[in-house]
């Protein structure tokens, strides 16, 4: 299934993942923050923890894509949206019992970036607002059903489809409704 009930286990994993790039970015001024539906409780996901690293006004990308490199992170440019950067593993000689094992995508940018931004404000908006999240969840279920569990065409129908509840909700939170 492409989409699956809610986990207690995805926070846990976020911190698995957080405590490894923690270490790896010690003294640098950020901060990591689990974002998208496995952050929040209750809401039905594609099982991959999305992680947003929002750098200080201070922190250059060069520096957290230097610290990243050990292991195994490779930025791989904004993907089509400015203000953020997109860090992958690819495979490697090295496995990390970590990084190889919890299935997750990978952010950085300052922060002030508007499309970190919105992670947030729809991450929280959905977490106080149970209703929402059961609609956004069926919304999901639906895309997914039609997709024939094809992840690429259920990315094609989020993007048509969904667009519209993403930017009412953060209509909606940006408002405090």
């Amino acid at each position: 299934m492409l989409i699956v009930d809610y986990s207690p286990d995805w926070p846990r994993a976020f911190v698995a993942i957080q405590t490894v790039l923690a270490t790896a970015l010690t003294h640098i001024d950020l901060r990591i923050e689990h974002v998208g539906s496995t952050a929040v409780a209750g809401l039905a996901a594609k099982p991959i923890i999305d992680i947003d690293l929002l750098l200080g006004p201070s922190v250059d990308l060069s520096t957290v894509a230097d610290r990243l490199a050990p292991l195994g992170y490779v930025h791989v440019g904004d993907q089509g949206i400015p203000g953020r950067a997109v860090f992958r593993r690819p495979p490697g000689p090295s496995p990390h019992p970590i990084l190889d094992t919890i299935p997750h995508h990978l952010y950085a940018g300052p922060t002030n970036s508007p499309e970190l931004n919105r992670h947030l404000l729809f991450r929280d908006y959905l977490r106080q607002h149970p209703a929402d999240c059961r609609t956004y969840a069926r919304l999901k279920r639906d895309l997914a059903e039609r997709a024939g569990q094809d992840r690429k065409r259920y990315a094609v129908l989020k993007e048509q489809e969904a667009r519209a509840f993403v930017e009412t909700t953060l209509a909606n939170a940006r408002a405090g409704l």
